[in-house]
């Protein structure tokens, strides 16, 4: 089987059912998204991650393919996996242990540390712009109410696993150096 198949080659995609939609399209904006906040996750696990977190990002790499499915799905279907309360619930639980393991959050951080937390860091900002444009295509078309509450709880999750993956490693975070109020502190 090739690769390739010709048929984007006008600049539209297949949806699930047949239906041919610009490639622009927001929905397809949407799952490409989700598509690269997956990719961006493939690299943090490849740079380093301990076995724990690795195996979490497993998990969520599985599970973004069946959001992806999702909002493939312009029609209701019984062969379309779709995101549920179980797999957010995941999330949260996963998120609220981390948490327990580091030291609390007083102000905003930079991203970055080590090489998988930066790789972390990056992975929430594609999924925070992919929870965007699933949210201007839910104002236009039907989109399942989970895929938006996972993709925000993953964003969380990214950057608690920064934090952990930071810790782990021995490394601290970074506080944002806030300007000052009032003008320059240079002289």
């Amino acid at each position: 089987m090739k690769i390739y198949t010709k048929t984007g080659d006008s600049g539209e995609t297949g949806m699930w059912g047949g239906a041919r939609v610009p490639k622009d399209a927001l929905r397809i904006q949407a799952y490409g998204t989700v598509d690269e906040c997956n990719a961006a996750i493939g690299v943090a696990r490849a740079s380093g991650l301990n076995a724990e977190l690795d195996q979490v990002l497993a998990e969520v790499q599985n599970t973004l393919f069946v959001v992806g499915s999702d909002l493939t799905a312009v029609e209701d279907s019984p062969n379309i996996p779709r995101v549920n309360l179980a797999q957010v619930a995941f999330l949260e639980e996963t998120i609220d242990r981390l948490t327990d393991e580091l030291e609390p959050l007083r102000q905003f951080i930079l991203p970055g540390g080590t090489p998988a937390a930066a790789h972390l860091h990056l992975a929430r900002t594609i999924c925070r712009r992919a929870e965007r444009h699933v949210v201007s295509l839910a104002r236009e078309e039907t989109v399942n109410a989970h895929v938006i509450t996972y993709l925000n709880r993953l964003s969380d999750l990214l950057f608690t696993m920064a934090r952990s993956a930071n810790a782990r490693s021995g490394v601290a975070d970074v506080a944002w150096d806030s300007p000052r109020m009032g003008g320059s502190s240079a002289s």
